[in-house]
């Protein structure tokens, strides 16, 4: 009898603490905003973390917290942003999709002191022993960038990776990858911008001696087009601030006695039928280089 009473309480209580523990989730859980849920439907779910937030989710609370701005995530663009802030009622100051570059122009056959590497075919590998070939800025050619890419949106040729930009989403994995730092996301004021194919900051004569592409610093950009050319450590930059895309780039290409100016993103139209039957899009179209 002692038992039964026992099992009895036991019964009991467990209802009653089971009772106490559904009242407390109600009275206590956390109402989570609706326009969560609305940004998230929006969103491209790539996850790809290159808005600097865990994925989409956290993303999308982020947001609606005002920790993040309606158009930080790179892949979905302006008209995901302009949606974003139709939901939290805000608007959205114009903005540009981010999209790499490559920091390098010089293909397998320009680069010097080439040396035969047998070790681990990887950029990782090949940067930390550093002897695979004379330039130490460069690309180092092993596709880290292109198995990084989950969008399928790069592929290497002549020892230097080539972007699809109508497939890229600018989600930064290459940037990540390469570890050299020669790729760099930057705003896409146009279809097509200009970069500096080169990472090498030695001196002109020391570029010369590993490789036939490489800037040397001689300062005619910044003398032709100041407000947007600098000289840093022998070496050019754009200014993407200050570059508009109204600016008349053909002269100072023309001067550049490396050839390091090339224009990445999509081919120009007297280009376009010429690379249709390639498997992805030049980063560096013919018209590019002098």
């Amino acid at each position: 009898m002692t038992v039964i009473f026992a099992a009895i309480v036991l019964f009991m209580l467990t209802l009653f603490f089971a009772g106490m523990l559904g009242l407390a989730k109600e009275k206590l859980k956390v109402q989570e905003d609706p326009r969560i849920a609305q940004v998230v439907d929006e969103l491209p779910a790539a996850n790809c973390g290159a808005c600097g937030f865990a994925g989409c989710a956290d993303f999308a609370r982020a947001v609606v917290e005002r920790r993040a701005a309606c158009d930080a995530c790179p892949v979905g663009g302006s008209d995901i942003a302009a949606r974003i802030a139709e939901i939290l009622g805000v608007e959205v100051t114009e903005s540009f999709p981010y999209r790499p570059i490559i920091h390098c122009g010089a293909r397998t056959h320009e680069k010097k002191g080439m040396v035969a590497y047998d070790g681990i075919q990887s950029c990782m590998e090949a940067n930390v022993i550093g002897v695979t070939q004379a330039c130490t800025y460069g690309c180092l050619g092993y596709g880290e960038c292109v198995a990084a890419c989950t969008f399928d949106a790069m592929r290497m040729d002549e020892g230097l990776p080539i972007i699809d930009y109508d497939k890229c989403t600018g989600c930064g994995a290459c940037v990540k990858a390469c570890p050299r730092g020669i790729i760099e996301l930057i705003p896409f004021k146009q279809d097509r911008m200009l970069a500096i194919a080169c990472s090498n900051k030695e001196p002109g004569r020391l570029v010369k001696q590993v490789c036939t592409v490489g800037c040397i610093g001689c300062k005619m950009c910044q003398k032709m087009l100041a407000e947007t050319f600098e000289i840093k450590d022998n070496l050019a930059y754009l200014n993407y601030e200050q570059y508009t895309g109204q600016e008349d780039f053909d002269p100072v290409i023309a001067k550049c006695p490396a050839e390091v100016m090339l224009y990445f993103g999509k081919p120009a139209p007297e280009y376009a039928e010429m690379l249709a039957d390639a498997d992805g899009v030049e980063t560096a179209p013919p018209s590019a280089t002098v």
